[in-house]
């Protein structure tokens, strides 16, 4: 295979980057559901053809799902061999999280591209469905115990043969949703994505041919490996542990240990989730495919100026303990996903904060508050209203941690107040920032948010909650403080009240006129109280964010002095 100049190699890494970034936004555009239209919770990217590992991805689809389509991919390299009649124009569907990584919302299309009768790579899209089937509406059942209990479970199948539909797949995934227009439209974008993809794909080997864009790829994944080297032989080497626990499982009231041991030798880095919790009943386990995306994001978070492909992770061993929560076997349940990768996110920054403090950020607010509210309108049609919500994120050397974020699993976006309250019979009462909550430090962390939502339909409605984050605070790094805990309650008659497990809680019966608050956690500190400048600190009472009472709690009277 020849070589390749840089030149050449940097515009065919933008040309390849763009095409996922087109697949992105066709899918945005044309999705129903405001979970993929408005918080971009999908991704597209392009995979290789015999080992199914990422070779681009786009800018705006989620981080998690770099590392977990790349198992997808592999699950249907391995089908089609099985199976021996892949062909060009064939797509395959799928959710199965214990094959494909995250949970059964996220449905999975993969499509070989070929290029003059061969196999060149796989083309691949997924996107948060707004609901398939299961007990609870939107999936997020914080009470199940197996993956029936979650949503339908869909192996890979293929949904089109040599370019031809196969209806009976569609009619199956239609009868198993509450809601087949939206889920009929997410689908049909995917479809659409796919095929830019292999348009824009065919554009670039025509202008390039195929050997001189297999050699660019080939090249890509080098340096990748090459920078993730370079930057691990900056560090110190070292050995260093970090733990934190879940509230919860949803079933049992008894914390889960999400444990780490990071290890920097040379040019090379080791990942250790040994200690970790044992598999549990309820849906906060991950499968493997997960766990092993979900340390790609923390290395992607420490190291942001390293491309989005596989060649990043080959220096680095991710090593997860068999019987855990972090490799689950089927059918245990996964549909709270996110809660887990959180935290394991948090370990790996805990971790990482004793070797070099100065690349990591202290602890975001650490969960997603899935969230469904759901009823039926008086003509008797369902609605169901999911949508995730915000928090502060953590403080780092240089700055005080973002207000009001979302989770650092994605470059999402949080749905629009506007769009669900038009979408849905709710008016949000409620949406602010919210004072008190962030961590104090050097540099503080972020502030979370205040949401109180109220049912309008007079049917009634009911409330699900998956959430973490209340009863184990975001830490601080490097001396600072920890955030404020999550805090959920639910309105009766007879006034509010607050879940037994604290953080989840599923058929919370709500009239019309009752209504839900959610007050989300905000970002760990950075630094010492102590150092943090008095007139940061006048400037955050001013605005509201911290109260004169916690100012002086947290820091100390005398910055009253100090700032005037």
């Amino acid at each position: 295979m020849s070589d390749i100049d840089p030149i050449t190699l940097s515009v065919l890494a933008g040309r390849m980057e763009q095409i996922a970034d087109e697949m992105d936004a066709t899918l945005f555009r044309a999705a129903f559901n405001p979970i993929i239209a408005e918080a971009h919770d999908a991704s597209h990217g392009l995979y290789h053809a015999d080992s199914g590992d990422t070779l681009v991805q786009g800018k705006s689809g989620l981080p998690i799902f770099v590392g977990v389509m790349s198992f997808a991919v592999k699950a249907v390299i391995e089908k089609a061999a099985k199976d021996g009649d892949l062909e060009d124009g064939d797509i395959y569907i799928f959710n199965d999280a214990h094959i494909g990584g995250t949970h059964l919302s996220d449905m999975r299309l993969v499509r070989p591209y070929y290029r003059d009768g061969k196999l060149f790579c796989y083309l691949a899209s997924v996107g948060h469905w707004h609901d398939v089937g299961g007990a609870v509406p939107g999936n997020y059942n914080p009470a199940a115990t197996d993956v029936f209990q979650e949503a339908f479970n869909l192996p890979p199948v293929k949904l089109a043969r040599a370019g031809k539909l196969n209806q009976d797949i569609i009619d199956i995934l239609m009868r198993n949703t509450r809601l087949p227009q939206s889920a009929m439209g997410d689908l049909n974008g995917q479809l659409g994505a796919l095929d830019l993809g292999v348009k824009r794909m065919d554009e670039l080997l025509d202008e390039y041919g195929s050997d001189t864009i297999t050699a660019a790829l080939e090249a890509l994944g080098h340096r990748a490996e090459a920078l993730m080297r370079s930057e691990l032989s900056d560090l110190p080497d070292g050995r260093w542990e970090a733990e934190d626990y879940l509230d919860n499982d949803g079933i049992s009231d008894d914390p889960l240990k999400i444990k780490i041991a990071l290890e920097i030798k040379a040019d090379t880095m080791r990942l250790d989730f040994t200690g970790s919790a044992p598999q549990c009943a309820g849906p906060v386990n991950i499968a493997l495919p997960t766990t092993v995306a979900t340390a790609y994001v923390a290395v992607k978070h420490i190291f942001p100026a390293l491309p989005a492909n596989a060649g990043v992770m080959r220096p680095i061993e991710v090593i997860v303990p068999k019987g855990s929560l972090l490799a689950a076997k089927f059918p245990a349940p996964t549909g709270g996903y996110t809660e887990t990768i959180l935290r394991m996110i948090d370990v790996v920054f805990s971790a990482f904060s004793q070797a070099a403090p100065e690349r990591v950020v202290a602890h975001a607010y650490g969960t997603i508050n899935a969230l469904s509210i759901a009823g039926k309108r008086k003509t008797g049609q369902p609605w169901v209203m999911f949508s995730f919500y915000g928090g502060g994120h953590g403080g780092s050397i240089e700055t005080d941690g973002l207000n009001h974020g979302n989770a650092p699993i994605s470059t999402a976006t949080i749905p629009p107040m506007e769009i669900l309250e038009a979408a849905y019979p709710v008016m949000f009462r409620t949406w602010a920032l919210r004072p008190d909550s962030a961590g104090a430090g050097a540099h503080r962390g972020g502030v979370g948010a205040i949401y109180e939502i109220e049912v309008l339909e007079e049917n009634g409605a009911e409330a699900f909650l998956f959430g973490e984050r209340g009863r184990f605070a975001p830490k601080g790094i490097a001396g600072g403080g920890d955030a404020a805990l999550n805090q959920f309650q639910y309105e009766q008659d007879d006034g509010w009240h607050s879940p037994p497990l604290a953080s989840k809680m599923r058929g919370i019966k709500l009239k019309a006129g009752q209504a839900v608050r959610l007050e989300t956690p905000g970002g760990g500190g950075y630094g010492k109280a102590s150092e943090r400048s008095p007139a940061a600190i006048a400037r955050d009472v001013a605005r509201g964010l911290v109260s004169q009472t916690a100012a002086d709690a947290l820091y100390g009277p005398d910055w009253r002095e100090s700032s005037s």
